[in-house]
């Protein structure tokens, strides 16, 4: 997985989403013209893989949470892994219901003309 993702964020690193032509549109912006909650994430990636922590905030604050959230787990996964012990990183429903309030809630404000800063 860790690969995978590391070859992602390579290509994405290498091949510019703010040039058009690269990639799709998101088919939910594009029909309504409502952001969803990963709209600019790739752009976010793009800017992360370069350095650039203030653009990639910029384009997708939740995507940026997720990287550094998933760089973490990883973290505390090799760590386990090279020690030997068994790492099972889980997480409860209370987690995972209050992600999804603020993904929700994201989705929501970033749309609305007062959280016009959290639109790409």
């Amino acid at each position: 997985m860790l690969t995978g993702v590391v070859a992602a964020f390579a290509y994405v690193g290498a091949v510019d989403p703010n040039e058009p032509g690269h990639y799709p549109v998101c088919p939910l912006f594009r029909l309504t013209g409502i952001l969803c909650p990963g709209c600019g994430g790739l752009r976010s990636a793009h800017a992360f893989a370069h350095g650039d922590l203030v653009t990639a905030l910029g384009a997708n604050a939740v995507a940026v949470a997720g990287y550094v959230l998933f760089a973490v787990a990883m973290v505390f996964w090799l760590v386990g892994a090279v020690r030997g012990v068994s790492v099972r990183l889980t997480a409860g429903p209370v987690w995972w219901w209050s992600a999804g309030v603020v993904v929700a809630l994201f989705s929501v404000v970033r749309n609305l003309p007062f959280g016009a800063a959290l639109a790409p």
